[in-house]
Order: structure tokens, then sequence, then C-alpha cells
């Protein structure tokens, strides 16, 4: 019951996500105002608001315009109550369970869904979110007792490591929201974790990317979302990162 709940309030908070997004992306105030139709910007009613359920009734169109309405937006759905389902079976699964990380650990899930996405569909890191986050990270290290030291290590290692590309490339490598967003996650994870989520960030792009090429949907001189790659690679590092690397730490012994 507990896990349903969890996957229901994901969907919920997922279905929001969708427009919370859209409306930064078309400089639509974020607070104020109903769901809408993205194509035709009729306001949504209630029983058109449903995550996941609406969708599948209106057969993925707007009711009044009839366009088709944005796949990623179940997508969207699923995948937020998916991780949300993730982080509590993490956290009640652990010896330890403390309320706090369980919290820290949504809310930064939250924040890569937003990342992961908005640099998928719109190849942009928003600052915003980069730098609540890494406020947000710091605050929440700090009340649960971690130690400082790994948290600059990891923002430096981070952070030096992907300013130094955007500087020699002068920004054709990587982009100003991928140097902010390493120093969130320098903070976040700390070291040595830093190191496993920025393996799995180049491992999981380059054979994304190669096979994309070899499919024939990007050439080898296109953008990459790269944002989605270091969120993934951070999501993974949060939650398992310490039994990753005590595994790798005795394969080597």
């Amino acid at each position: 019951m507990f896990y349903f709940a969890i996957f229901f309030l994901g969907l919920i908070l997922g279905s929001y996500l969708n427009s919370w997004m859209w409306r930064m992306h078309e400089n639509i105030h974020v607070i104020n105002g109903r769901s809408m139709c993205p194509h035709c910007r009729r306001q949504l009613a209630w029983y058109e608001n449903i995550p996941v359920l609406s969708y599948l009734v209106l057969r993925g169109k707007c009711r009044t315009c009839k366009n088709p309405i944005p796949k990623h937006f179940i997508f969207v759905e699923l995948g937020t109550a998916l991780v949300f389902v993730l982080v509590a079976w993490h956290s009640l699964g652990s010896p330890e369970l403390v309320p706090a990380v369980f919290f820290r650990n949504i809310i930064f899930s939250i924040l890569l869904i937003v990342i992961f996405v908005y640099d998928w569909l719109y190849q942009e890191i928003l600052p915003s979110v980069v730098w609540l986050g890494a406020l947000v990270g710091l605050g929440f290290n700090i009340y649960l007792g971690y130690s400082l030291l790994p948290m600059l290590i990891g923002l430096l290692v981070a952070g030096g490591f992907f300013w130094l590309q955007y500087a020699i490339s002068k920004g054709r490598w990587l982009g100003g929201g991928d140097v902010r967003m390493g120093f969130m996650m320098g903070i976040w994870l700390g070291w040595p974790a830093i190191l496993l989520a920025l393996f799995l960030s180049y491992v999981s792009g380059a054979i994304i990317g190669l096979l994309l090429i070899a499919t024939g949907k990007k050439q080898l001189s296109s953008s990459v979302p790269f944002g989605t790659y270091l969120a993934t690679a951070t999501f993974v590092s949060l939650l398992w990162g310490k039994e990753v690397i005590s595994w790798y730490m005795n394969f080597l012994h």
C-alpha cells in the first residue's frame, strides 16, 4: 500500500513537472493559471488532468483541437512514479533508515528529472534548478553531519574538470550548464562517489551516442544533451554509489 501511494504521488508530481517545464520554456507564469493544451492553449478540465489515464482516454490528443499531446508527458509521469518507488525501496531497504536521507533523495530526484527532461527536450540546463540543487544539497548534507571536505573535493573535481573542458574548447565540447551541474554533483555526491558519476555519465553518453549515430538518428557533429546522462549517472551514484565503489575496491583486492 505504501509503494502504491508513493507511485501515485510520483504520477501527480510528474504531471505537474510536465506543466512546469513547458511553462518555463514558453515563458508563461509557472505559478498562476491552470494546465492548458500546448497547441490551442485551452485550459484543461480536471478530468483531462488525471495522470496517464487522461492521456489514454483521450488517445493522446487534445479534446478540442485534436492535435497530439506530446508523448513525453506520459513518460515523465510514469518515470517520476518509478523513480519515487526506487528511492522509497532503497531507503526502506537500508539497515539505517534516516527520514532526512529519504526526503533529501526525493528532492534530489525531482531536480534530476527536471534536468534530464528539460535538457533532452530543449538542450538547456536551467541555472535556477542547478543553483537551487546546490544550496539544498549543501544544507541537507550539513544537517546530516556529512564532512565538508569530501563535498569540497567533489565540487572541485567535477566542476573543475568540466570548466577545463569548457575553457579549452570555448564552449564547443560542453556548455555552461554542464559546468554548473558539475559543481552541484560534487556537492551532492562528494568524494569519491563523484568519480563514479563522471565515469557513468561519459560511458552511457558514448554508448547511446554511438547507437544513435549507427541508427542514423544523430550525426557525429550533432549536439548531445549531456545533462540527461549527468542526471542519470548522479541518480545511480546517489542511491548505489557506496555499494558500487565497495564492490570495485573488493574486486581490486
